[in-house]
């Protein structure tokens, strides 16, 4: 299945479900605050762990596309040598945009750290403070890098109706291994089911993918 099958208004449904959004930004405010809380040993950890194992910050800042097709700040821990986007192009085909694949297995530019943090997801963990902001959520769809959503049909457009997330539909069924179109399917699948109850099956089963590295590089 393909984004373009999914043959909807997005805009009306998403109308239709704005006090939902209302708690789902609640949501977020609340379960982001204590995450950064809990979790704030293991970022320490993590940072120092990073620096020393080679050369650069320990946070990666990059540009994303978020709701509204607005462009914002996406925070990492860093799990590539330094300027790895400039060691290497990415190769996308405007023809061919829905099988494209954003990661690759055999990417010689990740670190050690960065292949546990890969395959546990806590590289996306400073995230939260991206939900705390406001520019992100906790599940939505992944945020596109500016350089593919440029050549987005107007099928794919409708992603950006929503905040993207650290977390979503798309993730929990394939993470980094499914093709865009496949992806972007996934995500409009989400905005249409869309309710407080579906996202929170959603965090449930992060957890699970995560716990069992589906899909994970």
């Amino acid at each position: 299945m393909q984004a373009e099958d999914i043959k909807i208004n997005m805009q009306d449904d998403i109308e239709c479900k704005r006090s939902k959004f209302f708690i789902k930004r609640l949501m977020d405010i609340i379960l982001s605050m204590i995450g950064i809380i809990i979790l704030s040993p293991v970022f320490i950890v993590l940072a120092i762990w990073i620096k020393m194992d080679s050369k650069g910050p320990a946070v990666f800042k990059q540009i994303r596309v978020g709701k509204d097709g607005e462009d914002f700040t996406i925070y990492k821990f860093r799990t590539m040598i330094v300027d790895a986007e400039k060691k290497r192009e990415l190769e996308i085909d405007p023809n061919d945009l829905g099988n494209f694949v954003f990661q690759s297995k055999s990417d010689n530019r990740i670190t050690k750290s960065g292949a546990f943090l890969r395959k546990t997801s806590l590289d996306e963990i400073p995230q939260l403070f991206n939900v705390l902001i406001g520019n992100m959520s906790l599940v939505g769809p992944r945020p596109e890098i500016p350089d593919v959503v440029k050549y987005y049909p107007e099928a794919y457009r409708q992603r950006l109706l929503v905040s993207p997330g650290i977390t979503g539909l798309a993730q929990v069924s394939g993470r980094g291994e499914i093709e865009l179109g496949k992806t972007v399917y996934y995500d409009l699948t989400y905005i249409k089911k869309f309710s407080v109850w579906f996202d929170i099956k959603i965090l449930f089963r992060t957890v699970f993918s995560v716990v069992n590295e589906d899909g994970a590089f």
